[in-house]
């Protein structure tokens, strides 16, 4: 085989791992906004497709694995090659992540689907739709290799913080000054856990791709404003699945 022939087939095989983690950014920003439409509109059967969905994003990154694991024994990449296919791995499993938070929300809104709306219920698709554009960027970002809009994604996360606490807040008076809503309102703050988990998982995958295409990291602190671990302890909701 020429050197020619063989660098030719080892950018296919780059590119083909580009493609696999565009595939898996397109599935998860669909189920997001699948997910909160179905909230929106308290759809449980747009929340059983939703997390029909996910089993997709599982076995793409599955895909995106093996054939890193190929690429690195039988390319043995360097420099920014190497970096190039460490972060791919790095940003499927991210991306599976966000999948299952937004089956996540599917699940609950399943629930919230036999009850009456309740009138925090229409503030919280905004939050996912802000949530939705960042993960679209964010993408973007990655196809394009730009570092520059990376950062700025990066630096969104404090306005979802901000949407977050705003909405933590909201719920705990709600359910002081209605106590029958108590369990539609715990549903809920655990769907705003998710999608602010969700953002936190878009700015780790705009900071891979800050140094997948510099080779640095960003140098700043994350601006991070969620404070309503202060109040209350949601661990648990980050270990949902």
């Amino acid at each position: 085989m020429s050197q020619k022939h063989t660098v030719k087939s080892y950018d296919d095989d780059l590119k083909q791992l580009r493609a696999l983690i565009a595939q898996m950014g397109g599935i998860a920003e669909a189920q997001i906004l699948s997910a909160i439409e179905a909230l929106q509109r308290r759809d449980a059967d747009l929340a059983l497709r939703v997390i029909e969905m996910d089993i997709s994003l599982d076995n793409l990154e599955s895909d995106v694995e093996k054939m890193t694991v190929n690429l690195i024994a039988l390319r043995a990449p360097m420099a920014d090659d190497l970096r190039e296919i460490i972060s791919a791995l790095k940003i499927s499993a991210l991306l599976e992540r966000i999948g299952d938070y937004a089956k996540n929300i599917a699940k609950r809104t399943s629930v919230l689907a036999q009850y009456a709306a309740i009138e925090p219920m229409i503030i919280i698709p905004e939050m996912g739709r802000m949530v939705s554009r960042m993960m679209s960027a964010v993408m973007g970002a990655y196809s394009s290799r730009d570092s520059v809009s990376a950062r700025k994604i990066w630096a969104q996360d404090r306005d979802v913080d901000n949407f977050y606490n705003s909405i933590f807040r909201t719920l705990l008076t709600h359910m002081m000054e209605n106590p029958h809503h108590i369990t539609l309102s715990t549903h809920l703050l655990f769907i705003a856990k998710n999608i602010e988990r969700i953002g936190d998982h878009v700015t780790n995958i705009s900071e891979i791709i800050h140094y997948n295409v510099t080779g640095n990291v960003i140098p700043d602190v994350r601006p991070k404003g969620d404070m309503t671990s202060y109040v209350f302890n949601p661990a648990s909701i980050q270990d949902e699945k």
